[in-house]
């Protein structure tokens, strides 16, 4: 091949390439991915239980009486009556339970429990938490649990006093081992209408998220406010199979620009819509040091004088010298920001200065937000 031909063809693939990565490049997310469906969530669950069978790291009765009056009521339910007994065991332990009911839960589905210790009790592994009814915000019974918890720590101690602790043993998890006794009654199929609730409330992302519904179901879809998109289901189609649909179809999400700062750890984050006016930044730092050194002062000859310890002071004033102005013209992106800010050789936490001061300056588009 000539070498006039090897030059076009380079030429020509270039184009190719370059025209392939002029379009602009979109990430987008299934409607499921941003949004929240009515009523379709988890309930909180919680109920007080008694963990028994523990290697004497229970709860100390005299100091945990809500643990005593437990055992006993749950002895008496048994038929067994200790009243006036002097109970002094430490294989027991009162706990709290939580557990979290999915959506569309049945009774008899198995969901997980988490214990966590109520007094003074030094561990729950290996313990076994009796019945324990787990209530919803309604106080009414949703699950009952029951099972061997699992902390999957270690603990150990020796008599000198030493001990070796890792993970928290005072808390476990029991897997599956809450049982649903109680739906939540809602009825999906009977809904003419499902509100969805974008997790980061945006009018454009509404309103895109409506038109995509309106495109592929016409006159389904409505973008109430920035949080809100309603939608019904066409005539002949129930809810659940509709949202089955609506669910999948892609959507652009948009954003404010907003510049995240933890301060205490240092981290920046920043969107990709934040942009920067005209501005120029230097950056520099100012050292002073200040050394003390005793010297010692000698009395002249026949002065009838004494020997002294006089403080000498040494001062000095270190000034880094700034770096050449960087200077951001309108309308720059976040990468041209990072590349600036990089350049000028600043840390993360003198970014978060420079970040702070430009914004005051008013150059900096974009909401900034101090954990």
């Amino acid at each position: 091949m000539r070498p006039l031909q090897i030059l076009s063809a380079l030429l020509l693939a270039a184009g190719v390439i370059l025209t392939l990565g002029a379009g602009p490049a979109t990430a987008k997310s299934r409607i499921k991915d941003i949004v929240e469906f009515e009523g379709v969530r988890e309930n909180q669950l919680i109920g007080y239980g008694i963990v028994v069978g523990l290697n004497g790291t229970g709860d100390a009765l005299r100091n945990a009486p809500f643990t005593k009056q437990s055992l006993e009521a749950m002895l008496e339910r048994l038929g067994v009556n200790v009243r006036d007994a002097n109970l002094n065991t430490k294989n027991v332990a009162a706990v709290m339970v939580t557990a979290k009911l999915p959506a569309f839960a049945a009774p008899g589905a198995q969901i997980d429990a988490t214990v966590s210790a109520l007094g003074d009790a030094k561990s729950l592994l290996g313990g076994t938490l009796l019945v324990t009814p787990l209530l919803g915000a309604d106080g009414q019974a949703y699950a009952v649990a029951q099972g061997t918890v699992q902390t999957g720590s270690v603990s150990a101690g020796g008599a000198s006093g030493s001990t070796v602790l890792k993970g928290v043993p005072t808390a476990g998890r029991i897997a599956g081992g809450a049982s649903v006794e109680r739906e939540v009654n809602f009825q999906l199929a009977a809904m003419s209408q499902m509100r969805l609730t974008l997790r980061n409330p945006d009018f454009t992302t509404s309103h895109r998220i409506a038109d995509a519904v309106n495109i592929a179901y016409p006159g389904t879809a409505m973008s109430m406010n920035p949080t809100i998109v309603t939608i019904r289901p066409p005539a002949g189609q129930d809810m659940a199979s509709f949202l089955t649909q609506v669910e999948n179809l892609p959507v652009e999400p948009d954003s404010a620009a907003k510049v995240v700062i933890d301060e205490v750890a240092g981290i920046i984050v920043m969107g990709d819509a934040v942009r920067i006016s005209t501005v120029a930044i230097q950056q520099g730092n100012l050292t002073i040091t200040v050394r003390e050194q005793p010297a010692v002062s000698q009395p002249g000859p026949f002065s009838k004088g004494s020997t002294q310890v006089v403080p000498q002071s040494d001062i000095s004033v270190d000034e880094e010298k700034g770096k050449q102005f960087l200077t951001l013209r309108t309308g720059a992106q976040l990468s041209t920001l990072v590349a600036g800010l990089n350049a000028l050789g600043v840390t993360p936490r003198d970014m978060i200065s420079i970040l702070q001061t430009i914004k005051a300056a008013g150059a900096l588009q974009a909401e900034i937000e101090v954990m």
